[in-house]
């Protein structure tokens, strides 16, 4: 069975950047699409950005574009989301999600998830 494990969360002031990752086991990446979302307090889950496998491509939420970015290493079994300048407003919990129905961009397609990393921005 595919297990999803993100690391990497934690306390960091406004302004300041973190590297989530997403490892793997039983999988490589390199066949599905992965996603990352976040879910705040009394909010839905948010897709924030996706690496497509069709055509390699990424993407990304207006919320978090130009100041995340999403990537695979080279062996394609952990992810990251390199994230900078970041404000109290991406305090939440951040989920790596794929599987063989995951398209980017739509939240119902992906069967397979991490158990989170708290991130939270403030001074």
């Amino acid at each position: 069975q595919v297990q999803l494990v993100e690391s990497g969360g934690g306390l960091v002031q406004p302004g300041g950047s973190l590297r989530l990752s997403c490892a793997a086991s039983r999988f490589t990446f390199h066949v599905y699409d992965i996603a990352w979302f976040r879910q705040a307090p009394g909010k839905e889950r948010e897709e924030i950005s996706c690496f497509s496998n069709n055509d390699r491509s990424t993407s990304y939420a207006d919320s978090v574009k130009g100041r995340f970015t999403i990537s695979l290493d080279h062996a394609e079994i952990t992810a990251y989301l390199q994230m900078n300048n970041l404000n109290s407003e991406d305090t939440a919990v951040y989920y790596c999600a794929t599987g063989p129905r995951a398209r980017c961009m739509d939240v119902d397609t992906y069967d397979f998830w991490g158990r989170g990393t708290q991130v939270t921005v403030s001074s």
